[in-house]
């Protein structure tokens, strides 16, 4: 209890990219921009779907609460971050490493469960399309979103607090943020039991969800193929096309860094794979649905004064 004790009253150094000095200036200068472009491309996305009665659908319900999300999270990572790279402060206090932890874990399981909703949504309309008004009904989509959030925190609440529970050592953090294999490697001792609770829990939270996805879609490629006209496949493919990307992003990034073996984890891969996911991926999500969207771009063009006149239709 002393060396934990310590911890709390000391707080972590963040290690960051020191190790690469010649590379903090280019990571500020390129991470400040990618940051920028995050703000800019979801809040756009969450505007213009409240702005445009043609987007009051719940494929943009679902892809408001997911730009939401990605606010958040690189908000709840990025700042600190570039922090870091100036050189100013790299220590964190255990409290506010704790918070950031639970944060993280909440955004990252919300948007593990809400991937598997907005799945559940194309389902929806392409394999019961007569339907879809009736299922997707508001008060299901609310409930549904309602039930993401709260998945996510069920999850954050249980691995957070498994990990507060441990005997932590040191205050060398080898990361930019509080990452939860980095800090599982400052334990006293062993903590084989813990780990393995927290294991099931990211299992549940990452491989249940992705199968499900996977079930999802395997459903709608059997309906798809179905479609008499070369047209109509390429649109109900196209519809879903854009989810399936930021799936294998976000799942890809997720199983490599939560799912591995602790003794395995690399962390200097892992800050560049933790790039990907806390800057590159929520930069990407806004242009992987508004660059194939007739939708989103056609209110673009409406709020620009630009209206060209484009209607409801997807992709």
């Amino acid at each position: 209890m002393g060396r934990l004790n310590t911890t709390l009253s000391n707080g972590f150094i963040l290690v960051g990219f020191s190790d690469w000095p010649q590379l903090e200036l280019l990571f500020l200068v390129f991470i400040s921009i990618f940051y920028s472009l995050t703000l800019f491309g979801n809040s756009t996305i969450i505007i213009l779907s409240q702005l445009d009665l043609r987007l009051h659908t719940p494929m943009y319900f679902f892809l408001c609460h997911l730009s939401f999300l990605d606010l958040c999270y690189t908000t709840g990572t990025v700042p600190q971050l570039l922090i870091n790279l100036q050189g100013h402060d790299r220590t964190i206090s255990y409290g506010r490493c704790m918070m950031q932890l639970f944060i993280v874990l909440t955004l990252g399981g919300t948007e593990c469960v809400l991937l598997v909703v907005m799945a559940f949504d194309r389902y929806a309309a392409v394999c019961r399309p007569l339907h879809y008004t009736t299922i997707m009904h508001p008060r299901l989509c609310q409930a549904l979103a309602i039930s993401s959030w709260l998945g996510g925190l069920v999850n954050s609440v249980i691995q957070t607090g498994l990990m507060m529970a441990m005997p932590i050592c040191g205050h060398l953090l080898n990361h930019f943020f509080c990452e939860m294999p980095v800090f599982l490697k400052l334990a006293c001792e062993d903590t084989g039991g813990t780990e393995a609770k927290m294991f099931v829990a990211r299992v549940v939270i990452l491989v249940f969800p992705a199968a499900l996805i996977l079930g999802s879609y395997a459903h709608i490629s059997r309906a798809v193929l179905k479609v008499n006209s070369v047209a109509g496949r390429r649109k109900a493919f196209g519809t879903c096309g854009s989810h399936l990307v930021v799936v294998s992003l976000f799942y890809g990034s997720a199983i490599y860094t939560y799912l591995q073996p602790m003794g395995s984890y690399s962390e200097s891969e892992g800050k560049f794979v933790a790039l990907f996911y806390t800057i590159i991926i929520p930069m990407l999500n806004p242009l992987i649905y508004t660059l194939r969207n007739k939708d989103m771009k056609g209110a673009l063009w409406k709020v620009l004064g630009r209206d060209r006149g484009s209607g409801v239709g997807g992709e």
